[in-house]
């Protein structure tokens, strides 16, 4: 049970003592959820605002706070006391350090997990390439959110699904396939990869602006590949070859893997199903000769659905829902995450509510997760117009850019080019979950690897502080901890944000936002930072001494946790 808890506890038997007779009280749950951190340290640790409780009580919220304050008796744990309409508690400083360090320390390198998705499944379909087309940092974010929750989820127990709904079916391939027939060399796409194709796919928009016939040609390619043309077909095969051959790179370098890579090619003949069911149901009308399922644009604001077009060709809700059905009768899941960016929004929306017109309770469970673009030092990215930052190559940046750092600073390091890996993948990476998933991003190389202010590098750095503590402790004789020694306000303030560990980790799923573990985890840093610079970690006296490296192991093994669940790895040595 964790210290809001436990207050909250205390809370509601003094209210019980108080007013026994009152109704309406909310619940042990609620108040915890209503406990604040004081604005000021004098305040003390922990404020319930008791306006909460004015009209239950009929009492105004100072008398209330007094009434509390003076009934509640648990020195063990803290002490109340009123401050206006609030009461206040002051946490036992000493048993406050023993028993979050005796719970962090026994959960061994998991403190924050949990078993409470016990037999729930999550399937979460991110990333989610396109074929004939380079890895490039507009899918970072779709990448390392899904990654992330994913992780999180498994962290707190669910069985986790993480599909990557690979881009395998459209016009855009038959385009590929005419610039290839037209331009291309077998010898330069099988040496270049799907870098030569992105060139292929570039010149046909190019030309395409001079001669519009060729959007037709490409148009009569992609319906050679519904047809089952043979050459089509092993063309087109050899493109996703190489696409996949070139993504699992980057995958490997991110660390991130997939137990599905069902496209949309997959579902192509799973359809049926959607337009029979929507038939059935008489959901599908006809409207200029398309079929669409009508959505109330009254009442939902959103227009219509297209489910085909007037030639009978289906399109991306279709898909969509014939993937959602197959995946619930295939997994039977209790959510399914789309991690999409937010221009789609409608597009969800719109399906969302076809599958729950269709009678599918389960429809409230289908999420998307927004999230906002992503620019490279101010330029946007466009693939028509060959404006592309291809994230193998950044990522190789980032770790050679790590690399003459690491020569600068740290030229004894062993292992350079390992923790140049570490480092700089996780610049990257933490760029990208700093803020809230839906905000846009401007990927900056000063901000990203710097070792100073709120960056991966910093927080890596930290974690290996810690270690290089850690291992000079190994040579001290071990003591029982004094746990009066950490009452210091900044032990304390490090103690606080280790016993919320477990909460932040909730909350990030609830929200769908890993950017919360990422802030968490930076706090946590630049609390123990302060801490390491005012307070002395060896310490002469051998029961302070256990004391603090006890705290640093803690914080130690809670920042490798929080840069695990968010996609990064920790350097024991930088």
């Amino acid at each position: 049970m964790d210290t809001k808890q436990r207050l909250s506890q205390l809370i509601v038997k003094a209210i019980q003592g108080c007013k026994p007779e009152a109704q309406g009280l909310p619940s042990a749950e609620e108040i915890a959820a209503c406990l604040e951190i004081p604005p000021e340290r004098d305040m003390g640790d922990y404020a319930f605002p008791c306006f909460k409780l004015s009209r239950a009580l009929r009492m105004a919220p100072p008398a209330i706070a007094a009434q509390l304050a003076a009934a509640i008796d648990d020195e063990a744990l803290c002490q109340a006391k009123q401050m206006g309409g609030y009461l206040n508690f002051c946490l036992n400083r000493s048993n406050f350090a023993r028993e979050t360090l005796e719970a962090v320390l026994a959960a061994q390198g998991r403190w924050g997990a949990g078993d409470e998705g016990r037999g729930k499944t999550i399937c979460l379909d991110f990333s989610s390439i396109n074929i004939a087309k380079r890895f490039h940092i507009g899918h970072l974010s779709t990448t390392m959110i899904g990654q992330s929750l994913r992780r999180i989820y498994d962290f707190l127990g669910y069985k986790t699904v993480a599909i990557n709904y690979l881009g395998d079916w459209g016009t855009q391939f038959g385009k590929m396939l005419c610039a290839y027939k037209r331009w291309g060399n077998r010898d330069e796409v099988e040496r270049d990869g799907v870098e030569a194709l992105s060139r292929l796919y570039v010149r046909f928009h190019e030309e395409a602006e001079k001669d519009p016939a060729l959007e037709d040609e490409g148009r009569l390619w992609f319906k050679r590949i519904e047809d089952g043309n043979e050459e089509a077909l092993a063309l087109f095969g050899w493109f996703k070859e190489l696409t996949l051959r070139d993504t699992q790179r980057v995958y490997e370098l991110l660390g991130v893997t997939f137990d599905s890579y069902n496209g949309e090619a997959f579902f192509n003949d799973k359809m049926g199903r959607v337009i029979d069911e929507l038939k059935a149901k008489n959901l599908l009308t006809v409207s200029d000769g398309a079929s669409i399922v009508d959505l109330d644009e009254e009442h939902t604001g959103m227009p219509p659905c297209l489910i085909l077009k007037k030639d009978g060709a289906t399109l991306y809700a279709t898909r969509d829902i014939a993937a959602a059905l197959w995946r619930k009768d295939e997994y039977d899941f209790d959510k399914c995450l789309y991690v999409v960016a937010y221009q789609q929004d409608l597009h969800f929306r719109q399906w969302f509510k076809v599958v729950e017109k269709m009678g599918y309770s389960w429809a409230k469970d289908l999420v998307h997760v927004a999230f906002g673009m992503i620019s490279y030092e101010g330029q946007s990215l466009s693939t028509r117009k060959g404006y592309v930052v291809y994230l193998e190559d950044l990522l190789n940046s980032a770790i050679q850019k790590a690399r003459a750092i690491i020569d600068e600073k740290s030229p004894g390091l062993d292992n350079k080019d390992e923790v140049a890996r570490q480092v700089g993948i996780g610049a990257v990476v933490y760029a990208d979950l700093q803020n809230n998933r839906i905000k846009d991003i401007d990927f900056s190389w000063e901000r990203a690897l710097s070792f100073d202010g709120e960056t991966g590098p910093y927080v890596q750095y930290t974690h290996a502080r810690c270690c290089s503590a850690l291992r000079k402790a190994e040579a001290l004789a071990p003591a029982q901890p004094d746990y009066d020694a950490l009452s210091d306000d900044e032990a304390q303030e490090l103690l606080r944000q280790l016993s919320r560990f477990p909460e932040t980790v909730r909350e990030a799923a609830a929200r769908y936002e890993p950017s919360i573990v990422t802030r968490a985890v930076t706090e946590l840093c630049k609390a123990y930072n302060k801490f390491y610079y005012e307070q002395r970690i060896l310490d002469d006296c051998p029961g302070v001494r256990e004391a603090r490296v006890r705290l640093t192991r803690a914080v130690m093994l809670t920042i490798r946790a929080g840069l695990f669940l968010i996609g990064i790895e920790a350097p024991e040595r930088m």
